[in-house]
């Protein structure tokens, strides 16, 4: 325990003598949590949108202001000509086009089918496919107004209606559909996985480039003590930049926490070795820290667009999601999403939490014998 503490002291004192390091450790994560939740993500915000009424009459005029009314759809062009609208589109200025042809409302109120055309632009995917969804709701919604309107006029006398189903729906575990309380839990754990692969990842590689491995190695040190004196450091960093983070979701996103804290945390941790193992194993087969920076910002780049942050897994190819089996990140993602956001407890997520256990135990046990192979 004492070498183990001397090795502690060691690189704690590394961290802390590197004034440039504590920026990146303490600060970049916060800022990038605060960036990356108000930028990661698909809300429709606004939408400009241009009209072609060949109709002018009240229902399409109905029809225009209800998509105005719904804060989603501002209205940048009117015009008559619809190639002026297209050309709008192309030059990007408008993201769906609105076509009423004359007869609209004649057809509409004869019970004969009214149509409309929307040309959205798809170059975005997810986008278009938001535009569509919100603007076939509206379209539904005035629809359904409009005729219960036509046949009340129209009706030679006033039968006693019959009840009808009223559907309120009610959205569970983010009830504002807030796509900010989805993404921050997901942003944090990338956060965390960053400092400790990377940091971690060039640990061993910078002692041998300042030439102190060595010294290390002329010494009584064991391998197990040389691993967690450069784990536990780091691991240590992580835990704190996700205090961090957890109390900026609290308190700055207002992400609600229906889970055990304690659970939050003790998974953390398990996972926090996972990952940094993974560096360690990094730093052991690499001789360069530029070396060790590549190798692990390719796995990252990989678990991160593997992990379920930004894309379901559940939509993603077989072999796509057979590699999610092996991604330490996607555990953790679904973990934090489940536990925060869904009040899970120990049952729900124990088959994650024993595989993300797994993993560790393994790179951890590579990585030392890994080094044992390199080290002179």
């Amino acid at each position: 325990m004492r070498i183990i503490r001397v090795l502690l002291r060691k690189e704690f004192l590394q961290i802390f003598r590197n004034k440039s390091m504590l920026p990146i450790l303490f600060v970049m994560p916060v800022i990038q949590l605060l960036v990356l939740s108000f930028a990661a993500t698909y809300e429709l915000k606004e939408v400009d949108m241009a009209l072609i009424d060949a109709d002018q009459s009240e229902l399409s005029r109905a029809l225009v202001s209800r998509f105005q009314a719904s804060g989603y759809f501002v209205l940048e062009l009117e015009t008559f000509n619809p190639e002026e609208a297209l050309e709008a589109m192309d030059e990007g200025q408008v993201s769906m086009i609105i076509q009423i042809p004359q007869g609209f409302e004649t057809d509409f109120k004869e019970g004969r089918k009214a149509h409309l055309q929307l040309i959205i632009d798809a170059v975005d995917g997810s986008t278009a496919g938001l535009i569509q969804s919100y603007s076939t709701s509206i379209l539904k919604d005035l629809n359904a107004e409009k005729l219960v309107e036509v046949n009340m006029r129209n009706a030679v006398s006033a039968p006693k209606l019959s009840s009808s189903i009223n559907i309120i729906p009610q959205n569970w575990y983010n009830p504002n559909l807030d796509y900010i309380t989805y993404m921050v839990p997901g942003i944090l754990v990338v956060l965390v996985s960053m400092i400790g692969l990377f940091l971690s990842g060039m640990n061993i590689v910078r002692e041998q480039e300042i030439g102190t491995i060595e010294q290390l190695n002329v010494t009584p040190i064991r391998k197990y003590q040389f691993m967690i004196g450069k784990l536990l450091p780091f691991w240590v960093i992580g835990m704190v930049d996700l205090l961090i983070g957890l109390a900026l979701a609290r308190y700055g996103f207002q992400i609600p926490f229906l889970g055990n804290l304690f659970t939050v945390l003790a998974v953390a941790g398990i996972f926090l070795i996972t990952i940094q193992s993974l560096g360690l194993l990094i730093s052991t087969v690499t001789h360069t820290q530029q070396q060790a920076m590549f190798i692990a910002w390719f796995l990252m780049v990989v678990f991160i667009l593997l992990g379920g942050l930004f894309t379901p897994i559940e939509s993603m190819p077989n072999w796509a999601q057979n590699l999610t089996l092996v991604n330490p990140i996607a555990y953790f993602i679904k973990i934090m999403r489940m536990v925060l956001l869904k009040g899970a407890g120990w049952i729900e997520i124990q088959n994650m939490v024993y595989v993300l256990l797994f993993m560790g135990s393994v790179l951890l046990l590579v990585s030392i014998k890994r080094y044992k192979k390199t080290a002179q």
